[in-house]
């Protein structure tokens, strides 16, 4: 296999003899590495594969992002779970799972608490995936010497869900991609800047956002009644919730759907994460 690209000593973009491009991973992997060199096959210890639409730099952007031990923990989650097809057949899963662990485990021991306030949401819409996701919260309090509270498992779940963000049919994928950077368009426009799609924040970003696609898809959008957790983010975050409106505006007219406050609230949410990133 050639290297394409070196993430960081342990992450490389690389083309297989097959000519597919992956994101392999392995301790000193990528350690004095150049582009166009060839990978020793004896250091690789996982390789992801976009199987499912991902951009191949965002998803080595993200799995550079995440300590090995982060990923090692997710794997193992999900194969305690009896999620291990899951593991095989959707990399990005694996890798964002990964990174949400590691930054719940980084607030854990910052003792910072982020309450998810839309279990009985979840549970409704999504009953299975939250079942699975709090096998999977109680393989990682298993296996971490830091333990997660049990909110986390809603977290879980909507990555859960997010395997499910395939149609079979390439128009749709083409054309929600290419809502996809209207989105980011119009999030960097408002701002006054350009958002760098190759940031992890904006990769975090757009993973958001196809979760919110698959609940658009399926029907089955988050919505409170009343919502007290729109009117606190709009009051805390009133730019980015009036920003958030213009993409809902957006998604209403290229999805022909009606995108609901709640849902609103935590574009806001996220799109105040992203631009309070100095790097993007």
């Amino acid at each position: 296999m050639e290297i394409l690209r070196v993430f960081n000593n342990n992450v490389v973009l690389a083309r297989s003899a097959r000519g597919d491009d992956v994101v392999l991973t392995g301790r000193g992997l990528g350690f004095q590495a150049k582009p166009g060199q060839t990978v020793d096959e004896s250091k690789v210890v996982r390789t992801f594969a976009p199987v499912d639409g991902r951009d191949v730099d965002h998803l080595g952007q993200l799995v550079a992002a995440v300590p090995p031990e982060h990923v090692k923990l997710a794997v193992v989650a999900l194969e305690a779970a009896g999620l291990s097809e899951v593991v095989e057949n959707s990399p990005s899963l694996l890798v964002t799972l990964s990174d949400h662990l590691s930054f719940a485990i980084k607030r854990v021991r910052e003792n910072i608490r982020l309450d998810y306030p839309l279990e009985t949401e979840v549970g409704h819409l999504f009953p299975t995936e939250l079942q699975q996701a709090r096998q999977v919260l109680a393989a990682v309090n298993a296996e971490s010497e830091v333990q997660l509270p049990d909110g986390e498992a809603v977290a879980i779940a909507l990555h859960l869900v997010n395997v499910g963000f395939t149609t079979g049919d390439l128009s749709y994928t083409y054309k929600l991609t290419g809502i996809l950077q209207q989105l980011l368009d119009v999030v960097g426009e408002a701002y006054g800047r350009r958002l760098d799609n190759t940031s992890i924040s904006v990769a975090r970003f757009i993973t958001h956002l196809r979760y919110l696609f698959v609940r658009i898809q399926s029907g089955k959008q988050l919505e409170g009644e009343p919502s007290a957790v729109g009117t606190a983010i709009r009051e805390s975050q009133p730019e980015a919730y009036r920003t958030a409106e213009l993409v809902a505006t957006l998604l209403d007219l290229r999805l022909d759907t009606t995108v609901t406050p709640d849902e609103t609230a935590y574009l806001a949410l996220h799109i105040a994460r992203v631009v309070s990133d100095p790097r993007v």
